[in-house]
Parts: structure tokens; C-alpha cells; sequence
């Protein structure tokens, strides 16, 4: 529970709160301390599952806590770059970042819900990189009077925006197939009452009389079949009892 790839994971919700105390302490130091942070626990993100795989660490609470340290660790920087301003060269770079948090709850709605059916939602492959060009393009603007990659870190929040909405629609449209097949499955009738509807079927019936008049044929058949080769054989012993009564009587 307490190995190395837990602990990297843990980390990065630690550092939430110190994320946020660049809201209230206004100063270079606090502003940039909040961005180193949040690009070292960016990167945690890709060792801590590297590391569970190669040193086989693998566990139940590290798979469950990946994907929530990954949606907080984001969702505070997001809330700090609406919160603190001029931090965008445009308000029109808030769309992306409504687009993100909408998405993250509404994937986690979506694993609530399956997950009380019983049914995953894997990240996919396009996931993981739209989650690379959140968290490259947050730290890019986090350093925002540090660096002069703040425009280029607003484009990739566009980027990411739109790999955000592509892949919400797709865990969306995999959880609407899972429901249409589960209310498909409702419709159907249990099998007992299906055997039993085949069974009062006017086909059934007729095949079944047609099965019962060839049974009866076949065992008449039968019985006289067996009724003619039991007479000769009864005849046969009596001949030879009676010239077996003359023999002995000469």
C-alpha cells in the first residue's frame, strides 16, 4: 500500500493546497513555487506508473487513486488560472477550461455509475495524451511572467480542450451502448417462458402428434415383428418334443 508508486501519486494531492496559496499570496515567489510544484507533480504522473509496472507494485488503490490525483491536481490549476488575473491573453481562452472541468465530471459520473454495474471505463490512449497537453499546457501558463511560453502554453490548452471534448463524447457514447444493450436485455423474456411459449406453438404441437402417431407405428411394428418370429420358433420345439415321444416309444 505504502510503496513508491502510491506515494508519488499521493503527492501530487499534496501539493494542491500550496497550489492554491498563490491566490492569496501575491508575489513572484509564491507564483512561482505554485508552478515548479505543479510541473514536478505533472511528472509524477507518468513515473508513478512506471515504476508500479517495472518494480510490480501494481495495486488496487494506486489504480483508483491515479486517475482522481490526475483530475484534482488539474482542476486546481484551472480554478487558479480563472481565479488570478490576466493569467489568459483572452477570455476566450476560458472555453477550453470550462470544456475541461465539464468533462471531468462528467467522466466521473460516468465510472460512478458503471462501477455499480460492474463495468470499467479504461483510459484510452487518446486520453493519455490529451491529459499531456493539459498538464504541459498549465505549467507553460503558470510561468507566466517567468517564461515567455505563455502564448504557446494557451494554444495547447485549445489543443487539449479539444482532445477533452473528443474523448468525454467517447466514454459518453460507450456508456449510452452499455445502456441500450442492458435495456435490450430487459426486453428479452426469461428463457422458461420462452420454452414455454415454443412449446404451445401450433408447429410444436403438430411436430409433437406427428412424433407420437410415428412412435405408436413403430412400436406396433415392433410388437408384431416380435409376436412372428416367437410362433415358429414354438412350433419348431414341438416337433422336435414329439418325434423325441416316438423315438423313445419304438
Amino acid at each position: 500500500m505504502y510503496n513508491l508508486p502510491n506515494l508519488l501519486t499521493f503527492s501530487r494531492i499534496v501539493v494542491i493546497p500550496v497550489i492554491f496559496l498563490s491566490l492569496y499570496f501575491q508575489g513572484a515567489f509564491w507564483a512561482f513555487l505554485a508552478a515548479v510544484l505543479f510541473i514536478i507533480a505533472s511528472i509524477t504522473d507518468y513515473f508513478d506508473g512506471y515504476l508500479a509496472r517495472a518494480r510490480n507494485e501494481t495495486s488496487a488503490l494506486g489504480r483508483l487513486m491515479d486517475p482522481i490525483a490526475d483530475k484534482l491536481l488539474v482542476t486546481s490549476a484551472l480554478v487558479v488560472l480563472l481565479a488570478k488575473p490576466d493569467m489568459v491573453y483572452t477570455r476566450l481562452s476560458f472555453i477550453p477550461v470550462i470544456v475541461i472541468l465539464c468533462r471531468e465530471l462528467l467522466v466521473s459520473g460516468l465510472r460512478e455509475f458503471l462501477r455499480e454495474v460492474n463495468v470499467g471505463l479504461p483510459v484510452t490512449r487518446l486520453a493519455k495524451w490529451k491529459t499531456g497537453f493539459q498538464m504541459t499546457a498549465l505549467s507553460m501558463m503558470l510561468l507566466k511572467g517567468f517564461w515567455y511560453w505563455g502564448e504557446i502554453g494557451e494554444l495547447l490548452l485549445w489543443i487539449a480542450g479539444v482532445l477533452t471534448f473528443i474523448t468525454g463524447y467517447q466514454y459518453f457514447q460507450k456508456s449510452l451502448d452499455y445502456i441500450s444493450e442492458t435495456e435490450k436485455c430487459a426486453k428479452v423474456p426469461p428463457m422458461p417462458k420462452i420454452i414455454q411459449d415454443l412449446k404451445d406453438s401450433e408447429p410444436v404441437k403438430k411436430v409433437k402428434v406427428m412424433a407420437d402417431t410415428a412412435k405408436e407405428k413403430v412400436e406396433k411394428k415392433v410388437k408384431n415383428t416380435v409376436i412372428s418370429v416367437q410362433k415358429p420358433k414354438k412350433k419348431s420345439f414341438k416337433k422336435k418334443a414329439s418325434k423325441g415321444s416316438q423315438q423313445r416309444k419304438n
